[in-house]
């Protein structure tokens, strides 16, 4: 297994209800590093770079509108295979579906509201840090 950088967002919805110490306490128990975090805003601007494939669904207004509702943490966690295993941690979109333990089963309120981020590629990963990271704020 390779080490591997990924990018991680506590969406809005778990920042509110107070999950931010839960949720990076969780990735950390599975030897997994932060090696940059912040919180910000997103902006519609930075929502429409991240999220551009989406543009045009039916859904993509919601979920910009989610996305910049309130305060987000941004983070890059590195780890043996941390793509695949910060989605397993992650768990299915929807809640209701997601295994027991996983993030979105404890913190998620629904399938658009699923407390948590995560790339789902390499490709993904090295397109997406960039947005929320300059090279000098990552520490690995």
């Amino acid at each position: 297994m390779a080490q591997e950088a990924t990018l991680v967002l506590i969406k809005p919805d778990a920042t509110a209800a107070h999950h931010i110490g839960d949720i990076i306490k969780r990735y950390e128990s599975e030897s997994l590093t932060v090696i940059a975090v912040r919180m910000m805003k997103m902006t519609r601007e930075l929502a429409s770079k991240h999220y551009a494939e989406h543009i045009g669904r039916p859904y993509y207004e919601d979920l910009v509108g989610f996305m910049t509702s309130g305060p987000l943490v941004a983070m890059v966690l590195q780890g043996e295979d941390a793509i695949a295993r910060v989605r397993a941690i992650n768990g299915k979109t929807n809640p209701a579906e997601a295994d027991e333990g996983t993030i979105r089963k404890l913190y998620a309120f629904s399938g658009s509201r699923n407390a948590v981020h995560a790339s789902d590629s390499p490709a993904s990963s090295a397109r997406e840090i960039p947005l929320f990271f300059s090279a000098a704020e990552i520490f690995d």
